[in-house]
């Protein structure tokens, strides 16, 4: 695989933004397998979405994320938005439509043989990533296909009650994203009620999983978001005992991989 590192300009957040991306190759070192040279174009591509205290390195500093993907012949694509909550701030930069609307155009400009197919786009993350997966899963279902939430914050107008009362994130912070909870209800940051609305819309929506460990804080917020939807929409569940950690995320990435529909690649 190939590890790049790019930046560029963003004109809907007006100011340089970076990217790190891995990418297939057909030759690859001992111990990875390397991709088809058939399979050189229309590649898949998973957005793969950083939390709240990181940025664009952090699933390569903390997890195996490219030798995952090495066995899947997968791209992945890890954009920072800072603490941005990828949404479009109320007080600050249009992040969503960065994310969302912008990037992957970027992306393909920068690399034409990954797939533009919705069958072959995928978006998953952690925590604030979470969100932003399921946000662009719910709203832009003609994009993804599949979207993945690992111990994800997926109701602001709950969450932020538990997490602004949290002694390292001081509650301005949501001041200046959502500009309070009670602003998020109705609006394009309300999963629950965005959700509900596709749904009764008949939108061809994407299949989601979920993952959450039973001892983290957002596990009640996770398990409601689970059985209010659980049976509406195409939904995978897993919880096990773990906490909002590392060592949870690196298990259920492997996992995620493993649910999106990708061929397995032997190693040589």
């Amino acid at each position: 695989m190939a590890l790049i590192h790019a930046n560029f300009f963003s004109q809907a957040v007006g100011m340089e933004r970076q990217i790190e991306v891995i990418l297939p190759q057909v030759a690859n070192g001992v111990g990875q397998a390397g991709a088809d040279e058939a399979g050189m174009t229309d590649i898949p591509v998973l957005y793969l979405l950083h939390g709240g205290s990181d940025d664009h390195t952090i699933w390569q500093r903390r997890t195996s994320i490219e030798r995952y993907a090495t066995a899947k012949g997968l791209a992945v694509i890890m954009p920072s938005t800072d603490l941005g909550f990828y949404c479009d701030m109320k007080y600050g930069y249009d992040y969503f439509r960065y994310i969302g609307e912008e990037l992957p155009k970027i992306v393909h400009e920068f690399f034409p043989a990954l797939s533009v197919s919705r069958e072959k786009t995928f978006v998953a993350g952690l925590s604030m990533g979470g969100f932003g997966a399921f946000k662009l899963g719910i709203h832009f279902p003609e994009k993804f296909s599949y979207a993945a939430s690992l111990s994800g914050f997926l109701d602001p107008a709950e969450d932020l009650k538990a997490f602004t009362a949290r002694p390292d994130r001081p509650e301005s912070a949501f001041d200046w994203i959502y500009g309070g909870a009670e602003e998020v209800v109705g609006t394009i940051d309300d999963l629950p009620y965005q959700l509900d609305e596709q749904i009764r819309k008949g939108t061809k929506l994407p299949r989601f999983f979920m993952a959450c460990g039973t001892e983290d804080f957002l596990y009640q917020t996770n398990l409601r978001f689970k059985n209010r939807f659980e049976g509406r929409i195409d939904l995978t569940w897993l919880e096990e005992p773990g906490t909002h950690e590392w060592g949870f995320w690196d298990r259920n990435i492997q996992r995620v991989l493993d649910w999106l529909p990708l061929e397995e690649r032997r190693t040589r």
